[in-house]
């Protein structure tokens, strides 16, 4: 059985990671990734440089943690769409999309700074990135599988592969680097086409 102090020593673990990544956070964000340093990030958080590297070794393990943060934040909303028995496969599947463009365009365009740092992830973390687009494939095998049980699709390969062909076409959509003089007007119905072709494509011919 864990004693109470371990409980209490666990908790202000916590605390301290996240008042940590907090302050990191709301640094970041104002001055960008680059013009961060760790000294500057344990000033705000009233802590020595030295007690922050026992949370986090590196400036690029918390900005490990902050994209974790918010790929866990986003995974949960995703997860909803998927869960509502009220829409459709195909719906779900232009919903999951449409979220996942929108949250992320609104977010860079609220705050540009991140663009630096998803620079930097793309370098210094591409095993994180994998791990991303792994989970993201999962939730649209659920879809598929689902629509396949349901009757509406009828796949043209087999769960897997299909999943990772509608990954890989979307890709554009998740990736802001590569929509950075785009609006969101244009993008959504760009995506929205996409959608419907590769629709087109799965549906069961009835």
């Amino acid at each position: 059985m864990m004693s109470a102090q371990t409980t209490d020593k666990a908790a202000d673990k916590a605390d301290s990671r996240t008042t940590i990544l907090r302050a990191a956070t709301d640094r970041i964000l104002h001055y960008g990734y680059n013009k961060t340093t760790m000294s500057e990030i344990a000033a705000d958080c009233g802590m020595s440089a030295g007690n922050i590297y026992r949370f986090y070794p590196s400036k690029i393990d918390i900005a490990e943690a902050m994209t974790r943060e918010y790929g866990g934040d986003s995974h949960r909303l995703y997860e909803e769409i998927i869960r509502d028995s009220g829409r459709s496969p195909s719906r779900k599947l232009r919903d999951l999309f449409a979220m996942r463009l929108e949250r992320t365009f609104r977010t860079f365009e609220k705050h540009p700074k991140l663009m630096e740092l998803a620079d930097i992830m793309a370098r210094e973390r591409p095993d994180y990135l994998a791990e991303e687009r792994a989970q993201e494939r999962i939730l649209i095998e659920k879809i598929l599988d689902e629509g396949c049980t349901s009757g509406d699709f009828a796949l043209p390969e087999d769960l897997t592969i299909t999943a990772d062909l509608v990954q890989c076409a979307m890709l554009k959509f998740r990736i802001p680097q590569l929509w950075t003089t785009e609006q969101l007007d244009a993008l959504i119905p760009e995506m929205e086409g996409l959608l419907r072709l590769m629709l087109t494509g799965i549906s069961a011919r009835r």
